[in-house]
């Protein structure tokens, strides 16, 4: 007597183990991006907003301070806070508030505080005031010198003050930067420094 064919009964275990397999390898990779956001912007302390400017706080919308906040918290800096990345943003020259960048700019400013972290530690002073970073168009209109093409409105420049002298800071960031920790402007001042990532290496 000849067996019986097989019925489909056998192919259903191997189909629901597909889809189980499947929905798996989903929800761990939905896992991994979520981890891996939470990373990139991991929820730091709450801000302290303090001492901002009531007014500028109103403009920006503490949610998007808080955002950025914990965006440069992401960033594991050592010798340059948040705070002090923050303030700069939140001044006024006449009647125009500067602003916080654009969320699609937040990582040209990444780059630019991790090159600051290792120049202050290159020195052995933490900054002890970001004097400018990002600045919108309206605001960088109405800073003297400012050049009409900054690249302060690119969020790739910062402006910064140490507890020792500019020469000092200046020689370091040029030291960094022909070890090729990066390539950008290096720009020294009698109160301050300017430091950029923008690509190519230029000095004044």
């Amino acid at each position: 007597m000849p067996e019986p064919a097989p019925t489909s009964s056998i192919a259903l275990p191997t189909r629901r183990n597909f889809i189980a397999a499947t929905s798996a390898a989903a929800a761990g990779l939905a896992a991994s991006v979520e981890t891996s956001q939470a990373f990139l912007f991991r929820r730091s302390t709450p801000l302290d907003m303090s001492e901002l400017p009531s007014s500028w706080i109103a403009n920006q919308g503490e949610r998007s301070i808080q955002s950025y906040a914990d965006y440069l918290a992401g960033l594991r800096l050592k010798y340059v806070t948040p705070m002090q990345v923050i303030e700069s943003h939140a001044k006024k020259k006449g009647s125009v508030w500067n602003a916080l960048p654009p969320r699609s700019m937040w990582r040209n400013m990444g780059s630019s505080l991790k090159v600051t972290d290792k120049i202050a530690a290159q020195v052995g002073s933490p900054v002890r005031e970001v004097t400018s970073a990002y600045r919108s168009p309206a605001y960088n209109r109405r800073c003297p010198g400012a050049k009409s093409q900054s690249w302060h409105m690119k969020n790739f420049a910062l402006d910064l003050k140490f507890a020792t002298s500019t020469s000092r800071v200046a020689a370091a960031a040029r030291y960094l930067r022909s070890k090729g920790v990066f390539k950008g402007g290096v720009g020294r001042y009698s109160s301050f420094i300017h430091i950029d990532t923008r690509g190519h290496n230029v000095d004044w």
